[in-house]
């Protein structure tokens, strides 16, 4: 942002030394006088009666003759004041305000079983990767579970490979065997029944070929079922294939709970806190770690409620670090708190920082310049000159030939000690200080060297 420049000073007039080198020269002149008279004759002469009686008076004109110079220029043309001069040059309103950088979230990272912390591998402040370990927890008793666990799936697995290798195909040979046995009985049973007709044979020989076949036939449809179970579609079949899932899925949650032993980093970005050290017992809920994604910085700023009504979404800002302030870099301005803290006077707004420097770290102090306004060759007052007890009506000393009288102003744009003049003054004017409170209107006054504005 541009300051305006300083004015130019203005040259007092230097006082005359005259008057106080006449008395001097005319008090010296007397004794020499009187060495020179009592040299005559040794008598008094008359020139020493003379000057003894008229030399005093002599003397007072003198001095008043001198105070007359010295003090004549002050009481006719006033008491010597400093001024300021109007400057016209561009000119950007803004608004200042401090700050801290913030990530828009922190991840907090706990841990999701009981159990000793075993080594933490990152510190404080260390950037990190996604998926970097953070903290490792014991896992000796984990790691057995998931061993019991890949037993149980090579178990399931097993058994449901007999199933399908050696029960089944067992299962359709004994149910080929039936078969052949069940036609063996029935044709028996068809000559029994021949035999009987011909009253060859008794009807209790009848009665056992019956039941033989019907045994056969009982086999029969037993070895059917067994076969069917053992398919694909089969009661043993599915069994075996649920044990195996069961066995699976129970490895599945060992291997996930022997994970939580590892803590590893969810977003890549800073470790800004620590709260544990290997040898720490800890549980659930606990937060151990906390990190900034490096995804996105902003900046948490606290601006005085009166500047509300020149904030806007969007405007661009020059934002410095406290521990860098040799450098700078943009902001924007993406967020604006629609409530106000009562207690401070304050309306809290965020910054978004789209290419953060390196040097910038979490919680870190900035200084941030919010650009709301500019002008170009806009005719600018120093603040220090301007009476604005009724901010409705400012006014200011203008110094006039060499009297000073009230001027009347309309202001616009204010910022870091300048207003915007937008009527009641002209660039070049000089103007009283308002700290120099004894000028009043129409006092005459003599012009110092002044200070005005410096660019920045």
């Amino acid at each position: 942002m541009t300051k305006p420049t300083a004015p130019a000073s203005a040259t007092a007039e230097s006082p005359s030394a005259a008057a106080p080198a006449a008395t001097a020269a005319i008090a010296a002149s007397v004794p020499a006088v009187d060495a020179e008279i009592d040299t005559a004759d040794g008598q008094p002469a008359r020139w020493r009666l003379l000057i003894q009686q008229y030399g005093r008076g002599v003397l007072l004109i003198a001095v008043l003759i001198g105070a007359i110079v010295w003090l004549g220029p002050r009481l006719l043309r006033g008491p010597e004041v400093a001024l300021l001069q109007v400057v016209q040059q561009d000119f950007v309103q803004s608004v200042v305000a401090s700050g801290r950088v913030e990530s828009p979230h922190r991840v907090s990272v706990g841990a999701q079983i009981t159990g000793t912390v075993a080594r933490v591998p990152v510190d404080e402040g260390q950037q990190v990767d996604v998926d970097t370990i953070l903290i490792e927890l014991d896992a000796s008793e984990l790691q057995a579970v998931v061993t019991q666990a890949q037993a149980s799936v090579a178990l399931a697995r097993a058994q449901l490979r007999q199933l399908q290798e050696v029960q089944a195909p067992v299962a359709a040979l004994a149910l080929q065997e039936a078969e052949a046995n069940q036609r063996a009985a029935l044709r028996i049973l068809q000559r029994q029944q021949e035999l009987k007709a011909d009253r060859m044979i008794s009807q209790s020989v009848l009665d056992e070929a019956l039941r033989a076949e019907q045994v056969t036939r009982s086999k029969v449809s037993s070895f059917r079922q067994q076969l069917l179970s053992t398919g694909a579609q089969g009661s043993q079949a599915e069994l075996a294939a649920v044990t195996l899932q069961q066995a699976q899925a129970s490895l599945q949650l060992a291997l996930a709970r022997l994970a939580y032993t590892r803590l590893t980093a969810p977003v890549a970005g800073v470790l800004i806190s620590r709260q544990v050290e290997p040898g720490s017992v800890v549980q659930p809920g606990l937060v151990l770690m906390q990190l900034a994604p490096s995804t996105s910085t902003q900046l948490v700023v606290q601006i005085e409620e009166k500047n509300l009504h020149l904030l806007q979404l969007g405007q661009l800002a020059l934002v410095s670090a406290d521990a860098y302030t040799d450098q700078s870099f943009p902001a924007t301005l993406t967020y604006i708190n629609p409530g106000i803290d009562a207690g401070r006077g304050v309306v809290e707004v965020k910054l978004a920082v789209a290419t953060p420097p390196a040097y910038l770290r979490q919680d870190m102090t900035v200084s941030v310049d919010i650009v709301v306004a500019s002008r170009l060759q806009a005719v600018l007052v120093p603040a220090g000159a301007v009476h604005d007890n009724d901010p409705h009506a400012p006014w200011v000393l203008l110094l006039d030939g060499w009297r000073v009288r009230r001027q009347d102003l309309q202001l616009g744009l204010r910022s870091q000690g300048w207003s915007e003049v937008l009527s009641g003054l002209q660039p070049g004017d000089w103007l009283v200080p308002v700290s120099n409170g004894q000028i009043q209107p129409g006092q005459r006054i003599r012009q110092l060297p002044a200070v005005a504005g410096v660019s920045k």
